[in-house]
């Protein structure tokens, strides 16, 4: 793609973006919305291929779909209010603004898009879509949140959960399975927002830097299948290192950066009584682990018959800068914890 185009389109998502998060109007917030939509479609279809293209159709009807509950909500909200205040939400308007802005972020039972999209374009526009554009949706349901029923949280959340575990469990894609991934974790974010919305933005600061380790990492690997990243340890033995521990990493094993959000969810529901949910999500969690552990399995503890045994192969090979500084992060930002919640 032309570098100034680049350039444009990426300033065009910082600005919709920008423009959802400082609004308190539900118009402004719905122009924001649209223009992070329509800046994202041209990295999708840069490849020119059929599956690329039909991922950036279904992304664009599923986002319009979305984009026109919120505008409707917004404005029959606004007819019985005389107000358009983000905030000033009646019945049944909240839910169906809730319903849409689940959509957006691609929340179950709502995700159906989000495999299908994230599979069919290349791994960084799926970064972006994993997470910058997850900003402004869940910017706008945090905003809401008091508004919103708790069941509703609960089921989506629970249910977000477990589709991002099962989803998972039988994918050779990668692509597909950082979009259940992504499913899930936002599952966790979801059902601790009604408890502690502070929790629910550390949530999402750890899974944004973690989730940007493992696309940088795959991109720099170009490996888009199990069968690609076979053959990683002897090209790259320190990056498949750093991608088995991100991928752990977002698994919540210990002590690692990721397990600190899910300990500190486990120990707020237990605190607000909701011991039934805590053991729903902890049950549900199993599952994601288990394909996060099959992919370190097959990136560290199998070696391939058709491995070259010179000690070469891997020392021309390049890990960008920019690569090596979020695995880093990712990787590091367990220690800093504390400093994040005081912050927060």
């Amino acid at each position: 793609m032309n570098p100034t185009a680049t350039v444009i389109l990426l300033l065009s998502l910082a600005t919709g973006t920008t423009i959802t998060l400082m609004s308190h109007h539900w118009l402004l917030a719905w122009i924001g919305l649209e223009i992070n939509t329509l800046a994202i479609i041209p990295f999708m279809t840069q490849t020119p291929h059929p599956r690329a293209i039909e991922a950036a159709t279904k992304y664009f009807l599923t986002q319009a779909t979305a984009s026109a509950l919120i505008l409707f909500s917004a404005t029959m909200n606004a007819w019985k209010t005389g107000e358009w205040g983000i905030t000033l939400l009646l019945e049944p308007f909240t839910l169906t603004l809730t319903l849409a802005l689940m959509m957006k972020l691609g929340l179950a039972p709502l995700h159906f898009w989000m495999p299908e999209v994230i599979q069919g374009i290349p791994l960084m526009t799926g970064l972006i879509l994993s997470t910058w554009q997850k900003i402004a949706p869940l910017a706008l349901i945090f905003q809401i949140h008091n508004l919103i029923n708790n069941n509703l949280i609960v089921i989506i959340g629970i249910t977000s959960i477990l589709v991002g575990g099962w989803g998972g469990i039988n994918q050779t894609q990668l692509r597909k399975i950082m979009a259940f991934s992504s499913i899930g974790h936002l599952g966790w974010m979801l059902i601790i927002l009604k408890f502690n919305p502070t929790l629910t933005l550390f949530n999402f600061i750890f899974y944004i830097l973690m989730t940007a380790a493992v696309f940088l990492s795959l991109s720099t690997l170009s490996a888009t299948k199990m069968t690609n990243i076979f053959t990683s340890w002897p090209k790259a033995p320190a990056l498949a290192t750093t991608i088995m521990l991100a991928l752990l990493s977002l698994a919540g094993l210990p002590p690692l950066s990721g397990f600190a959000p899910k300990l500190l969810i486990i120990l707020e529901l237990v605190k607000q009584d909701a011991m039934l949910i805590s053991a729903l999500i902890l049950a549900a969690s199993l599952l994601a682990l288990f394909f996060y552990i099959r992919l370190t399995y097959i990136l560290i503890l199998t070696i391939p018959p058709n491995t070259s045994n010179s000690p070469t192969t891997w020392r021309m090979f390049y890990t960008p800068l920019h690569t090596t500084i979020m695995n880093v992060l990712a990787l590091s930002i367990f220690s800093m914890t504390p400093t994040l919640l005081s912050i927060i």
